[in-house]
């Protein structure tokens, strides 16, 4: 059918040319796909990378051509290997966000280095090819988000990426594979048949599945795609009585796609991305920079921090079940804890890789700080990454409240992180894997992307 949405993401897919990218698209995805890399060969060190690796080592033969990272000489199909790769970007929720929420490299660039390596010798993609597959894959996820007024607020059905991410990841394959605009139609159809994982989920090791699955199963769907297998060429349209991409939405206005090129802006061009400076949940980023903020006045106050003045801590977050956790006791509920964030900071002065290990999650002294908070949920603090704030009050045993509250933390996309602050956490993330002098060839290449006749050499 001609006119249709579905046709118009196809057609967009299809048309879409390096020319299309400006300047500050091309340097914006090239940070993600920097952090995105550094996030992933970090995450290859955890024990949920090690279960997903493990499980497709010992259980699936097959043509290994694909690279999996922090595992030099180790490789898989590429289904596989973007599978297990997509598990590390995502095992210590340190990876990339974007508004509406949902990570959007983690499941979309282990796809892309997968069919990279897959494909013959003479039909290697060049990185200008690459980057722009990467931002088609990022584009259709956004559009995606934006048809939904539901998306727009922190998660309460589906976890985004297994969703947006599914299908971004078989537009951005679609597009490296040099799909037609039928196939692209396909691919996103069949796409919606892999795609959606519960939020239930989140806080176990079962979310990172989520982003292994989108990465691929996206990547299968154009590889079935571009194998003749179709599927319901309406499945973006919202078609009464009959529920297609709109089952993951209880609220969906779809739109068409414009075509490629002086009409159309790339929403990375309108609003940068979200990096994280610790590895948790984006939420925690707030009340962690107000958390600091309050101990730099009780600094100030009592000359030292000195848990035993506190009788209260008041956090005034939004309401988000998943992300509200008292007495988190593994690593992957602290990540998805304000109250365990903001008591880290509040003890230790900083948040990071350490603070999420068994050791230091049931210190004592900071049970008894989580044994003084107290939650509030301000009816003007709603959940949504855009306009929420986070607020932490020390209400001392003197009488005295001391206040931090945190608008918008450093590396949310209303204040992105610097250069300088970029390379500084892909090298400490990279440092755990790999050499210093592999570690500044990925810079380089990265950042000189569009020049490389190999995209694979990534």
């Amino acid at each position: 059918p001609e006119d249709t949405v579905t046709s118009s993401f196809a057609s967009f897919i299809h048309a879409a040319r390096p020319e299309h990218l400006s300047q500050t698209v091309r340097q914006r995805s090239k940070r993600m796909i920097l952090d995105s890399i550094g996030v992933g060969l970090v995450g290859s060190t955890t024990s949920v990378f090690d279960i997903a690796l493990r499980y497709c080592r010992e259980l699936y033969s097959s043509v290994a051509v694909s690279s999996v990272y922090g595992k030099p000489g180790v490789k898989l199909s590429p289904t596989l290997a973007a599978f297990t790769n997509g598990v590390a970007t995502h095992s210590m929720d340190f990876d990339d966000t974007w508004h509406p929420a949902t990570h959007p490299s983690g499941a979309v660039l282990p796809a892309l280095l997968a069919a990279s390596q897959m494909l013959a010798p003479n039909t290697k993609p060049n990185g200008l090819d690459f980057l722009l597959a990467f931002n088609v894959g990022l584009e259709v996820q956004g559009r995606l988000m934006h048809f939904s007024t539901e998306a727009h607020d922190i998660p309460k059905r589906f976890h985004p990426p297994s969703v947006v991410g599914t299908l971004g990841s078989a537009a951005a394959t679609a597009k490296l594979l040099s799909l037609s605009s039928a196939q692209c139609c396909h691919a996103l159809g069949i796409a919606a048949s892999l795609a959606g994982a519960p939020m239930a989920n989140a806080a176990t090791q079962a979310k990172p599945l989520h982003v292994g699955n989108a990465t691929r199963l996206g990547l299968e769907a154009a590889l079935l795609a571009a194998r003749g297998m179709e599927a319901n060429p309406l499945i973006l349209d919202d078609i009464p009585g009959c529920s297609g991409f709109s089952a993951f939405y209880s609220v969906y206005q779809p739109k068409p796609l414009s075509a490629p090129g002086e009409h159309h802006e790339f929403l990375l061009e309108k609003q940068d991305i979200a990096f994280k400076r610790f590895p948790a949940h984006l939420g925690m980023h707030w009340v962690v920079d107000a958390a600091l903020s309050v101990r730099n006045l009780f600094i100030n106050y009592a000359g030292s921090f000195c848990p035993s003045q506190i009788r209260t801590i008041m956090l005034k977050i939004p309401v988000s079940k998943y992300i509200n956790r008292p007495f988190p006791s593994s690593e992957h509920q602290a990540r998805h804890s304000f109250q365990f964030n903001a008591c880290a900071a509040l003890l230790d002065g900083e948040v990071g890789l350490g603070s999420f290990s068994e050791s230091s999650i049931h210190r004592q002294e900071l049970r008894e700080l989580l044994d003084k908070v107290v939650v509030e949920h301000p009816e003007d603090n709603v959940a949504n990454f855009d306009k929420m704030y986070g607020e932490v009050a020390l209400l001392l045993h003197s009488g005295d409240v001391l206040t931090g509250k945190c608008d918008t933390f450093y590396g949310h996309w209303r204040k992105p992180l610097s250069k300088e602050s970029l390379l500084k956490k892909f090298r400490s993330n990279a440092s755990h894997v790999l050499p210093e002098e592999k570690i500044e060839a990925i810079i380089t290449l990265v950042d000189n992307l569009e020049t490389l006749s190999d995209s694979s050499q990534l």
